[in-house]
């Protein structure tokens, strides 16, 4: 059956390991489009960094960030849905993070100039450091996360004297260090959200070491793409979803065809109805040019 929606993951699998968008696969996903398939971008990257991956594939219309937790449009960059964290969410994770290093708090205020909060860089992991160097114009160092993290008016007065505003919703928790340290800290999170809020661990594939995320409980990228498909009276079954990691794992299994990457790990290579070739292979390409554009 021909395919309506296609949702591609960007690190890891529209990108190359050297994390560059290679022609092979832009053309290929530019004729996917001249058929008419709808391509989103679903990511665990903030708008400001994967914006610009959706505007070199000359992409229209929602982009999927934040594994699900903010939808934005590509153009506008206006907030098309939000899924905050809860205050109390964002305080019990961010009580357990902080016994490793204090965390990086994602916010929605792309047009303040503003995507993170965090303390002090002498304060945060190495590769928390590294990380931040290519984001420094974009983020705001407090004193104590745990004060911008209260439902008081002090709180809000802060937040207001940081970033021009309020009103701004704390998107997800996020800390970067070593896989040992994180797998290590990762079940006394889990218990702490209390079953209202999980963690996500991924490969940091663009530094050092792995990233653990901190959401709400129903956020994945494939609860954004139902919404976007009730929208649009679209089914599972008109979806292809292409990934390679745990965070394209909700997707993988829900999409009518689910593609793993050739170097996607083993949960979502044996989750996929199909797997191409890996992402030094150009295995989007390989995927769109058997399931697209050969029809």
């Amino acid at each position: 059956m021909p395919y309506r929606l296609l949702a591609l993951d960007v690190d890891g699998t529209l990108l190359d390991p050297d994390g560059e968008l290679r022609d092979t696969v832009r053309q290929a996903v530019m004729a996917a489009r001249q058929t008419g398939l709808r391509v989103i971008l679903c990511t665990g990257r903030r708008f400001r960094s994967a914006r610009p991956w959706a505007q070199k594939l000359q992409l229209d219309g929602p982009i999927v960030v934040h594994n699900g937790a903010l939808v934005k449009d590509v153009a506008s960059a206006e907030t098309l849905h939000c899924h905050p964290l809860p205050e109390t969410l964002c305080r019990r994770g961010l009580a357990v993070l902080r016994q490793l290093a204090p965390p990086l708090i994602y916010i929605d205020a792309f047009h303040k100039q503003v995507d993170i909060l965090t303390e002090p860089m002498e304060h945060l992991h190495p590769f928390q450091r590294e990380y931040l160097q290519d984001s420094l114009p974009y983020c705001r160092f407090v004193d104590d996360l745990s004060a911008v993290c209260l439902p008081t008016a002090s709180a809000r007065a802060r937040m207001r004297r940081i970033i021009g505003s309020a009103a701004t919703e704390v998107v997800m928790l996020s800390i970067m260090a070593e896989a040992d340290r994180l797998q290590a800290l990762r079940p006394a999170v889990e218990d702490a959200l209390a079953g209202q809020g999980h963690t996500k661990m991924i490969l940091n594939k663009n530094y050092q070491g792995h990233i653990l995320e901190v959401l709400p409980a129903t956020v994945s990228k494939w609860q954004a793409l139902e919404r976007l498909m009730a929208a649009e009276g679209l089914t599972a079954e008109d979806v292809m979803a292409i990934g390679d990691d745990y965070n394209d794992l909700e997707m993988i299994r829900g999409a009518g065809l689910g593609i793993a990457m050739g170097n996607a790990v083993d949960v979502v290579r044996d989750a996929a109805g199909y797997v191409t070739g890996s992402n030094a292979d150009d295995g989007v390409a390989q995927a769109l040019e058997r399931f697209v554009l050969q029809r």
